[in-house]
């Protein structure tokens, strides 16, 4: 028997992941060496070693993009069937060249059950995100050096739309007109979790060799 104090509510689990993201995010511009190493520090977030921000900018931004995640993740859609599950279906953080052309994606997809999140124990679904952590902390020889004059944003794709003439958490994101590669990227899997109430993959996506010019999204 499980003691009921130790079972998570839907709302529980999109925090921890949310939560969770903020961490993953912050190692993934670290482990790119966007900025000097002084511009983080080491901290121990689920019994893992990880980075955090020093910069008030920066670690308010990299905040900001992953809690104004929470209310998509918990949003249903019955209009479009997509009911349980949230409205997130992937977030991506991009690292572009000096003309706006993606040169690297960390990828995260993910699916949440929140009609099945209070049948998982918190240490259980910690553990699982614990592992994406350590897998983080040794990906250097999976990443590609920058080229100069890059920059970098965190960018979330939905499963639909959400209605932002009425949804204040709507106006937090603006859409994006990210340059897309004209062919396939290669994908590189780093980690994967397939469970109850969570699916989760983490993997890098990167330009295909015989990529020559990107077309404008649509």
């Amino acid at each position: 028997m499980i003691a009921l104090s130790h079972l998570l509510l839907s709302g529980e689990v999109a925090r921890t992941l949310v939560e969770f993201l903020e961490v993953a995010i912050t190692m993934i511009v670290f482990l790119k060496g966007f900025y000097p190493s002084a511009a983080f520090e080491r901290r121990r977030y689920m019994n893992v070693v990880v980075q955090r921000a020093r910069h008030p900018e920066l670690r308010d931004y990299i905040h900001s993009a992953a809690s104004g995640l929470l209310p998509f993740i918990q949003k249903n859609d019955a209009l479009n069937n997509v009911c349980k599950q949230g409205l997130v279906e992937r977030v991506a953080v991009i690292f572009f060249s000096s003309d706006n052309v993606p040169v690297e994606r960390f990828i995260f997809k993910l699916t949440i059950n929140l009609s099945s999140a209070a049948s998982v124990e918190e240490n259980q679904l910690e553990f699982a995100l614990r592992s994406f952590l350590v897998k983080l902390s040794v990906a250097n020889p999976l990443v590609k050096p920058l080229p100069p004059n890059c920059r970098w944003e965190v960018t979330a794709y939905l499963r639909s739309l959400p209605d932002v003439g009425s949804s204040k958490e709507g106006e937090l994101w603006i859409p994006t007109d990210t340059k897309q590669w004209m062919k396939p990227p290669v994908i590189t899997p780093v980690k994967s979790l397939n469970s109850e109430p969570l699916c989760l993959q983490l993997y890098l996506e990167h330009p295909s060799l015989s990529e020559t010019q990107p077309c404008q999204a649509l």
